[in-house]
């Protein structure tokens, strides 16, 4: 950063102090990710109390994006609220902090060498979310959204776990876009209550869904077929992840395996529901999540039971999107 810039940054006020406040020396255990409503808590105990408290404090720095995004504020204030967060992570890579959150990552930054791109990211995928109600996106922008909303976070994380090879880099980008899909798979109502629908424009055209607005697109008949196609690309997601996690030594990628097994076996229910009733909630049994294989067993993935005769209308190698080789 310049000393221009540096000299332009504004001194900021801090924000979200409720959730600030609980993330001090006294606090800063397993008490702040249950309030911040991660739903991954116990693979994070694998960790040691270092590694752990970088994991709490960047899951609050999400959480308060979040409660941004999600307030009733209006979109210029929110947008503000954003604006600020950036010129925060600028300070705080300038060494100069001043919210409670941002002072909790510093000694993650220093330890694990944490990128600043990554947490402007993080910050860009809400963005996203508060500008405009996104709908229909392309093939192009939904990959950006996937990149921003979870590879991002996946990139930090890993290193938080000491993964900072080019496989660790493999695992955030092909495990964060398969999470990331399976949740627009699962969240397509929830989405739609919010005038949200992230379903690519290209599958909607290939089944001759030419409208964006969320109720109309869910009450077609070809909704179904729509999903089945995002599916396989997600699957494609799924089998490149194994693949990287199972290159990786065990102990820097215990919590994403785990976090991979129980994502895939939602990923599975919500094909074995479909998508003809959407209000059909789905979830997966706690002993179900706990004799769920790992990655690095050597099994292979159950059989994806999808069928497509779609040609998707973009593949590319490395981080991008894929059509599933099954």
């Amino acid at each position: 950063m310049s000393t221009a810039e540096r000299r332009d940054l504004p001194t900021l006020q801090p924000l979200g102090l409720a959730v600030a406040n609980a993330l001090n020396d006294t606090i800063g255990t397993s008490g702040l990710l249950r309030r911040s409503g991660c739903p991954f808590l116990w693979p994070t105990r694998l960790l040691n109390v270092q590694r752990r408290r970088a994991i709490y404090a960047l899951r609050a720095f999400c959480r308060e994006l979040e409660e941004i995004a999600d307030s009733k504020a209006s979109r210029c204030f929110k947008q503000r609220l954003l604006l600020n967060w950036r010129y925060e992570i600028l300070l705080l890579y300038d060494g100069r902090p001043q919210h409670a959150v941002a002072r909790a990552l510093s000694e993650a930054i220093q330890l694990y060498d944490l990128r600043c791109e990554d947490f402007l990211m993080i910050i860009d995928r809400r963005h996203m979310d508060v500008r405009n109600d996104i709908q229909a996106p392309s093939l192009a922008e939904l990959d950006h959204y996937c990149e921003c909303a979870a590879v991002a976070i996946g990139r930090l994380s890993l290193r938080i776990c000491g993964e900072q090879t080019p496989a660790g880099e493999r695992i955030a980008a092909e495990l964060g876009r398969a999470l990331q899909l399976t949740n627009i798979l699962r969240d397509l109502s929830r989405d739609a209550a919010r005038n949200r629908l992230y379903l690519p424009r290209e599958l909607l055209e290939e089944h001759y869904i030419f409208e964006t607005t969320p109720s109309s697109v869910l009450a077609r008949p070809a909704l179904p077929d729509v999903c089945r196609d995002l599916a396989l690309l997600a699957e494609g997601h799924y089998l490149a992840a194994e693949q990287a996690i199972a290159a990786c030594p065990r102990r820097r990628v215990r919590s994403a395996a785990m976090i991979f097994g129980v994502y895939h076996a939602l990923f599975h229910e919500l094909l074995e529901r479909g998508w003809s009733d959407l209000d059909e909630p789905v979830h997966i049994a706690g002993w179900r999540k706990l004799r769920w294989r790992l990655p690095w067993a050597g099994r292979t993935l159950r059989p994806l039971r999808v069928k497509s005769n779609v040609a998707h209308p973009r593949s590319r190698e490395g981080d991008g999107w894929r059509r599933s080789p099954i």
